[in-house]
């Protein structure tokens, strides 16, 4: 009878060098504090940058629905909301065909921050040395990663 493996067996098992955990959490942190400068000139979080690059995209999207895109419950989202609100960013409204639902749509000067958030990308893609195909291939690999996790 075969006795499981256990990481008392095989200690390399716990080293961190061993872990892809953590290098994927360390690139994370890294690559959020990638964008800070660029986020910083538009007065923008990385959360809110986040919710305009959906809604540059769809125009407008349900709590809900911008919660389910971005792994974010709405406990996070609407604070978030509210102060891109504030900004005159995005509206919030009732649904009417539902009122427990709220849309979220964006306002011209949440628009208007688009023209300056289009160099965002390039500039990554820059820094990261990465040519055009590595680029796609490892968001492809990060996203199957991702679709298995969730």
């Amino acid at each position: 009878m075969n006795k499981p493996t256990s990481s008392a067996d095989h200690p390399e098992l716990l080293k961190l060098e061993n872990q892809l955990c953590f290098p994927l959490y360390a690139v994370s942190r890294m690559f959020t504090k990638a964008y800070q400068p660029f986020l910083q000139q538009m007065d923008l979080t990385y959360p809110q940058y986040l919710v305009l690059l959906l809604l540059w995209e769809h125009r407008e999207l349900t709590v809900k629905a911008l919660g389910d895109k971005l792994l974010l419950d709405s406990g996070t989202l609407t604070p978030l909301l509210k102060r891109m609100e504030q900004k005159q960013w995005v509206s919030r409204r009732r649904d009417p065909r539902d009122e427990r639902s709220v849309i979220i749509g964006i306002q011209p000067a949440g628009d208007a921050l688009q023209q300056q958030a289009c160099r965002i990308p390039e500039h990554l893609i820059e820094r990261l040395q990465l040519s055009v195909p590595e680029f796609e291939a490892l968001r492809q690999q990060l996203n199957t990663l991702l679709t298995r996790l969730t």
